[in-house]
Order: structure tokens, then sequence, then C-alpha cells
């Protein structure tokens, strides 16, 4: 083991020096001002999410978002208002929390409706108090030109230098002085939604060190030599990285931890997800392509991805009229529509229906999906109940502005990302069933020491820990 005080130096973050550590900004509560606070107190840079925060009532207690609005435009003015108020509230919590210590940031997803509204809206609702914003899940243009406006800085969220080559030469040069950092987040590594391209190959993992040492020089031949990287997706031992530190191919570095800080004692997430998260093996964490965003994302492989894999392999191709292979007629619902598909589908569809799965929907793709009478409705009614989380939403077809839709048909195969979320995140249901996001390197849970006999640290230790490299 290296003597980490000795190569792990403090860097200047948001206009503070700073210890070289972030936390990963994760949406919909889970990263809030109880967490991001402790980590600014702990001399470092916390992060709560501006994705669907937390509001409270006047005894503390979470306020659950819940909409009036008869149609999807008027839900979607609503959650940028909740998403608003909460976010303003959990800036005040991480605020008075942190002491004066470390730096605050917020953390928005730029394809998440009305990202800009409710970014705005929380910057000038914490006036002060909120010092950076990262930003990433698609293209943030936008980032810096917000950034200037409330002069705090900005640190975009990429997966490639070829990203932020295209951001920089957009926009990004204008404002060079603000930019606090650039976040490389491993696409095949890190929890949520990742950033992989469809040049990559999701089943082959590339080393970090060459890709950001790509990001670096590109960085450094625009001038950008102090920025720092900061590296994001499976980052836990800070041991396993002496090889990035003081190193002129990398430059200044600053690691961003966003599955670890789950298992504290400040996470608001429920019991039950924490000691889930003890529990994993290797393998556990999967990349899947059902969010409705369309991006890759990682998650823990439990009842909820096991069922959209199976409805995904209850598909076939058809069309309305007999062409090449699909000759066979089947037909199917009450009025008995009558489509054409390949023999050996044929005897698929009926084995699936004779099994109880069929309600037929069709697909964007020209295929039909086989659910139970039970799913279909489910579907229907998470699709009619959209409140336009998304700036664009393959299972519902909701946009976010124009024609306020995707001109393309609503997805089965995929889920109300939204409900899931949100249910995970305030225990409600069977956490079995619900989404839960995490980076591949969560099975360490289990295999490092420091969590031995279920220890759940506060985030100053855990902090700490970090700091001696394991």
């Amino acid at each position: 083991m290296f003597v980490i005080k000795e190569k792990l130096k403090s860097v200047m973050l948001s206009g503070k020096e700073c210890l070289p550590i972030i936390e990963g900004g994760k949406g919909v509560a889970v990263s809030n001002g109880a967490t991001s606070g402790a980590f600014a107190a702990a001399g470092a840079v916390g992060t709560f999410s501006g994705v669907n925060p937390d509001r409270y009532d006047a005894d503390g207690n979470v306020i659950l978002n819940t909409y009036t609005g008869k149609t999807r435009r008027e839900r979607h003015e609503e959650l940028i208002t909740m998403g608003i108020e909460g976010g303003i509230a959990q800036a005040q919590i991480a605020h008075e929390a942190s002491n004066g210590e470390g730096r605050i940031h917020v953390n928005i997803l730029w394809e998440m409706g009305g990202a800009q509204a409710v970014l705005e809206g929380i910057l000038e609702g914490a006036k002060g108090l909120v010092h950076g914003v990262t930003c990433g899940a698609g293209m943030p243009y936008r980032l810096s030109e917000i950034a200037q406006k409330y002069n705090i800085y900005y640190y975009p969220i990429v997966s490639s230098m070829r990203a932020f080559r295209a951001l920089w030469k957009r926009s990004y040069h204008k404002n060079v002085s603000l930019l606090g950092g650039i976040v490389y987040e491993d696409p095949w590594r890190a929890g949520g939604h990742n950033g992989l391209s469809n040049s990559e190959n999701p089943l082959k993992p590339e080393d970090p060190y060459p890709r950001v040492v790509e990001l670096r020089k590109f960085m450094n031949d625009v001038g950008l030599n102090e920025v720092p990287v900061v590296m994001a997706g499976g980052v836990w031992y800070l041991d396993d990285w002496e090889h990035w530190l003081d190193n002129p191919e990398i430059g200044p570095i600053v690691f961003q931890y966003g599955t670890r800080p789950i298992l504290t004692k400040e996470s608001p997430v429920p019991d039950a997800w924490k000691k889930r998260l003890l529990t994993l093996k290797e393998g556990d964490v999967a990349l899947n392509r059902f969010s409705p965003t369309g991006f890759y994302s990682s998650a823990v492989k439990n009842a909820f991805l096991q069922n959209l894999e199976a409805r995904h392999q209850r598909q076939i191709p058809y069309v309305t009229h007999p062409e090449g292979v699909l000759t066979e007629e089947l037909t199917f619902g009450p009025r008995s529509r009558a489509v054409y598909v390949e023999l050996q589908d044929k005897d698929r569809a009926h084995k699936w229906m004779l099994e109880g799965f069929d309600e037929v929907l069709k697909t964007p793709d020209s295929t039909l999906l086989f659910v139970t009478k039970e799913g279909a409705q489910q579907i229907r009614e998470d699709q009619i109940n959209c409140m336009g989380c998304l700036s664009h939403c393959k299972f519902s077809n909701w946009k976010d502005h124009d024609t306020y839709n995707t001109g393309k048909k609503a997805d089965p195969r995929s889920f109300c990302i939204q409900k899931t979320l949100q249910d995970a995140a305030h225990n409600i249901g069977d956490l079995e069933n619900q989404l839960m996001f995490a980076g591949h390197n969560a099975y360490k849970f289990a295999d490092d020491p420091f969590y031995d006999n279920g220890h759940v640290p506060t985030v100053k230790e855990l902090v700490e820990r970090i700091m001696t490299g394991r």
C-alpha cells in the first residue's frame, strides 16, 4: 500500500481547496442535503440530486409527489414546481450541515423533463448555497451559459474525449473560468444511466486509463491543463489508482463515489436497500437497455429486471399483409385482428397465450409483445399517468417541448422510471420488484472488511476510510 497522504493531494474545487473526493449525484432523492452536507463537512464535495428531490412538511416529513393535473403538460408543470421546491430545500439542508466546509454541488440529468427550468429555479432560490453543478445524461450544451448566469462552477459528465470535444467546441470554450472539472464516467462500470455509444460493446469493458489520457491530452491542447478530471465509475480502493496520481498523462485528478455513499447512516434510502447492498456478489449488477431514456443503465439484477427481460423475449415481428417469410395468419384480441408472422413464431405465440400471456401489445419496431391482462393494464395505466419526467420518453412517447409527443408509438417494453425510482427511494412496495441502480463494484460491500458485521458508517467515517487508500 502506498502512503496515501503523500500522493493524494487536495484540489481546488469550485473555488475552495478540498479533498479530492466528490459524492456522486444520484437521482430521485438518493443523494440529498444530509449526505451532501456531510461530505462537505468532511472537507470533500457533496452533491445533492436535483432530479425529483424530496420536499418536507413543517414537521420534517417527506411529502410524496402527487399530481392533480388532468393532462401530461399540467402534471409536467407540477413536477417542475415540486423539483424546484425540493432542490431549494436540499440546498438549505446541505448548507447548514456543511458547517462552512467543503463545497456543495447539485446534480442534474440533462435528459430529465424540464431540466433547465428546474436547475435555474434551484439556483435562483438557493443563491449562495450551491457552488457547482454537475450534469450528464445527454449533451448539456447550455450548461456553461447557465453557470455563467449564476456565477457557479460547472462539471459536465462525459464518457469519452469526443463527447467533451463536441461540448467544448460548441459552447464551453466561451466560459473557461467557471469550468470546475470534467467528470469522466466509466460507461461500463458506473451505476445508473451510462454513456455507451453505439460503437462500443456493452459486453467488453475498456480500460479507463487510455480513455482518460486521451481526454487529458485534448484538455491540455486547449489550455485546460489545471482543470481536474473527475474519475467516476468503478472507484473503490484508492490504492488501486496509485498509478494515476502525480501522473502527467492524467494531470490533476479527483475521484467520485456514487455507490458507496448509499450505505451510510446519512443516506435516506430504506434499510432494505442498504441490507441488499451487503449481500451482492460479483456480476449481480448488470447493464441493460430497458430505460425509457434509451440509454444503457446499470442496476441490480432482481425480479424487476428479470421480468423486463422475460417480457422482452416474448415478442415476435409481424406485418399486416403477407410478406416474405411472414405469411402465417395470427389473430388476437376481442376483434380477432389478423396479422402475419413466421410459422415458428405463430407456434411460440400460441404457447405464450396458453401460459396466460394473452394480451398482445404492439411496439414501435413492428413487433408484438405478449403480456398478461394484469401486466397490460399496468402498462397502460402507467403510460396514461405520465407526468413528463423525461425530455423524451420511449415508454409514454412524451416530449417536454414543441408537440409534447415524440411522434412514435409508446413502447411497452420499457417502464415508468419515475414511478419505480420514487417507490424504491421511499420504501413503497417490495424492493425486489423495483429498479435499484448501483455501480458494478457494489459486490465489494460484501468483501470489504470496513463493512464487516453489517457496519454502516457515517459519511465522515467513509471519507476517512477512503483517504487511507482502502
